[in-house]
């Protein structure tokens, strides 16, 4: 039986898809607006515009449509980091480039979103154990992109737990941020670290072969 398509030209799979896309990116954009708490399924819709029956078909309950924002913001990071692959793998210092654009990503509503959820989960057991579940996914994202822009590099058994560190420092300075709205302090912050952590991947791994380059 052929796939039916609408007017536009689209299946209905994706539409689907792009659906439940529009209801996830309205659902990170209610994290940022009102935080974990303001966050209702009326609300989403809202922002979405669609209607409550189009949000209960893709997301039945409030809290199939959080679960799924996990993975969603998670999943976006991953998009962006791979969007810019090419930039990291061609700099002049492909590690300082991949370490700026960790930095990057996990800046704007996308790392809003998430901090409301990280915080909610302390004491939310459901919220919880699906962050829980998803935090593994995310560091092996990371794995992913540093295996794809370091090549080699990335080989090294040590690499792993260095990026693993770079990531809580990133996290740490921009939990530090939502109490300091100065964005030139915090690049600071980000610059002193960033050096301390090329101290740390010089020392433990050497200087990376660039003849060979990243691909």
């Amino acid at each position: 039986m052929p796939t039916r398509k609408s007017k536009t030209g689209r299946t209905q799979q994706q539409r689907s898809a792009a659906m439940r896309r529009r209801l996830l990116d309205a659902t990170v954009d209610c994290l940022v607006r009102y935080g974990y708490s303001g966050t209702t399924t009326t609300r989403v819709t809202e922002l979405a515009g669609v209607t409550r029956g189009a949000q209960v078909h893709h997301f039945p309950t409030r809290a199939d449509l959080v679960s799924a924002a996990v993975r969603h913001l998670a999943a976006r990071r991953t998009e962006l980091a791979f969007e810019k692959i090419d930039a990291v793998r061609d700099a002049p210092d492909p590690l300082d480039a991949g370490l700026d654009l960790m930095w990057e990503i996990h800046q704007g509503p996308i790392q809003y979103a998430t901090v409301e959820m990280w915080v909610a989960a302390r004491t939310d057991p459901e919220l919880r154990e699906q962050l829980t579940a998803v935090e593994p996914e995310a560091r092996a994202a990371l794995m992913e992109f540093s295996a794809a822009a370091f090549g080699r590099y990335a080989d090294n058994p040590r690499f792993r737990h260095v990026m693993y560190t770079a990531l809580d420092t990133v996290r740490g300075i921009l939990l530090l941020g939502l109490s300091n709205p100065d964005k030139g302090q915090l690049d600071m912050w980000w610059k002193r670290a960033k050096a301390d952590l090329r101290l740390l991947i010089d020392t433990a791994l050497g200087q990376p072969d660039r003849s060979n380059g990243a691909r």
